[in-house]
């Protein structure tokens, strides 16, 4: 294995390549962007008989599919009320009881193509980085009891002994949610598909897409595909298309570092039940231990030169576990969140309104694995009945982030400035 880079990569057990597409074809379906998205969407219309292409334009699970957490968690990262509070009851309560089920579609795929990407559904913990992030947990606990969620609030003295850190105060635990090696989700799904018959290319990127008497043409450098469907599921990693605009969201960059695998005796204190976790803090902090026991640690912004979120990382390391105070972190990379100001997704209508033959969907807010599943098989369903009652969530003609950019550089200062006074 090769250090210093991707974990993911480095220790994906499931491979996958794909050729170029170098012909023209035509398909009912084709999908711009091999992650979960792309790949939900392409499984589920396979199964309903329709022919597809997916165009990547990196590799399979390049982009966040590649570098996420790997955290299967049920529902957004808003609480179950905020969201009836943006949509309204009916389409609020919709989208909560559609996501809340999310775990169970991605472990079923799992199961069902036998992906060999770590599985472990023992739960995640969502832990109080402070006296004051308990009490945003109760009341998080609060709504999720209400929605008939199966939660459990932990207090201080149960977190820590299940975390094995000393730097949790409570934590809110979800039995519905797990972990899974997220790149080797992407690459099996991909797996999955072609076995069923749909046509994967990689490093195919599409250069212009265009519409004609009611059909999608895509170009790329050597081929191009004519269908009557369209999906762009390429979301925070979406490159400029010719003749197709799709407003830029807010990105907000995630970086992980990761040790080599931990002795056995530490393995027995730290996280012992395997559980993923993510913590109150307004800047996020994640961490975790994979399939070979490497304590995997994460956190918002970039690594840069200046070294202040990798110092903070082993600081934060060593807080949660004094016993790694030394440990080193060989691995090191960093994924883009497309984020809208609602944190919530967004599933944007292309070309002619009426149509209803392409659609666009972005916007997860780090919430990739379980609602990317969803929404690429339920896109997949509309698209194929044009009916967009399929869809948990109602597709917009317009959607944009004003100061994008603007925000985007709030997002990161604010990270560095935060780790950084954190280590004074």
């Amino acid at each position: 294995m090769t250090q210093g880079g991707n974990l993911w990569e480095g220790s994906a057990k499931e491979a996958f390549q794909a050729p170029v597409l170098t012909d023209k074809i035509t398909v009912d379906l084709v999908i711009i962007g091999g992650g979960y998205t792309g790949l939900s969407a392409a499984h589920e219309a396979v199964k309903q008989g329709a022919s597809v292409a997916i165009l990547e334009a990196q590799t399979i699970g390049f982009g966040g599919s590649g570098r996420n957490v790997g955290l299967v968690n049920a529902g957004l990262w808003l609480p179950p009320e905020k969201v009836i509070e943006i949509l309204g009851e009916g389409a609020g309560q919709r989208l909560n009881q559609v996501l809340a089920a999310a775990p169970d579609a991605v472990f079923d795929l799992i199961d069902r193509h036998s992906i060999d990407c770590e599985p472990v559904r023992n739960g995640t913990l969502h832990c109080a980085h402070s006296k004051r992030g308990f009490g945003q947990l109760q009341d998080r606990y609060r709504q999720q009891m209400n929605a008939g969620a199966p939660v459990s609030l932990l207090s201080e003295t149960v977190a820590k002994a299940r975390t094995g850190s000393a730097a949790v105060f409570g934590a809110l635990y979800d039995s519905r949610a797990g972990t899974i090696h997220p790149l080797s989700y992407a690459r099996g799904l991909a797996r999955g598909a072609t076995s069923l018959g749909a046509q994967v290319y990689e490093g195919s990127q599409a250069h212009s897409i265009v519409q004609e008497n009611g059909v999608w043409r895509v170009t790329t450098a050597q081929g191009d595909v004519t269908a009557r469907h369209l999906l762009v599921a390429t979301n925070a990693y979406h490159k400029p298309v010719k003749n197709l605009a799709i407003a830029p969201v807010t990105m907000v960059s995630f970086f992980q570092l990761a040790t080599d695998p931990l002795d056995s005796d530490l393995v027995q204190t730290i996280l012992p039940r395997g559980e993923g976790c993510w913590d109150t803090g307004t800047i996020m902090t994640s961490f975790r231990r994979d399939d070979a026991n490497r304590f995997i640690i994460g956190g918002m912004g970039q690594l840069d030169d200046f070294g202040v979120n990798r110092n903070w990382a082993r600081r934060a390391m060593a807080r949660h576990y004094p016993k790694l105070a030394t440990t080193r972190l060989n691995y090191s990379w960093s994924g883009q969140i497309a984020m809208p100001d609602d944190h919530l997704p967004k599933v944007l209508r292309l070309g002619q309104a009426s149509d209803l033959s392409g659609y666009a969907v972005l916007g997860y807010s780090g919430r990739g694995i379980g609602p990317g599943t969803i929404m690429g098989r339920a896109v997949a369903r509309a698209l194929l009945c044009r009916d967009e009652d399929q869809i948990p969530l109602v597709p917009v003609d317009q959607f944009g982030v004003g100061f994008a950019r603007g925000k985007t550089a709030f997002y990161e200062t604010a990270a560095r400035v935060g780790h950084f006074l954190s280590l004074r």
